[in-house]
């Protein structure tokens, strides 16, 4: 849990803001190290994925943050019970796959432990929208594992 104190909504989106871009540069440092056939292709998608993000919080207005509820995404949960797997550069699909979506399983718990943290409605619901959009990535990411991995096995 991050030590910090949101004395407003624009601090909560300045926070994810920074999320994001660190987030699009782990994925771009992946890609570069990246050795197996697919896997630089799909780590630039997720990190423009969440360049995407970013530009998407960069462009709210106040009016916009008020009015933030978040997007229902299914959960499929296929990776909720797996061991993470340490990064490498030799990665299979199915190992990054798994990577990837543990990474953004950990960002729902986090904004949705700081949305029943949060000092007001406004907050908690700018922590919720956030939580919904990366609950949002991490589907992304299990359909894909759903779609490649499992009619493997």
């Amino acid at each position: 849990m991050p030590k910090h104190a949101f004395g407003s909504v624009a601090d909560i989106v300045a926070f994810a803001i920074e999320r994001e871009k660190e987030a699009a540069a782990g994925y771009g440092r992946m890609a570069g190290l990246a050795v197996t056939p697919g896997l630089k292709e799909f780590l630039l998608s997720l990190q423009k994925d969440e360049e995407a993000h970013r530009e998407l919080l960069e462009s709210l207005t106040d009016a916009q943050l008020k009015d933030l509820t978040p997007g229902f995404s299914a959960d499929l949960r296929i990776v909720d019970f797996m061991v993470d797997e340490p990064l490498s550069g030799d990665m299979t699909l199915q190992e990054l796959l798994i990577f990837a979506a543990q990474k953004e399983k950990k960002a729902v718990e986090l904004y949705s432990k700081l949305a029943g943290m949060a000092e007001s409605a406004a907050q908690r619901g700018v922590f919720e929208f956030l939580a919904g959009q990366e609950r949002a990535h991490k589907l992304k990411i299990e359909a894909e594992y759903e779609k490649i991995v499992l009619p493997e096995n």
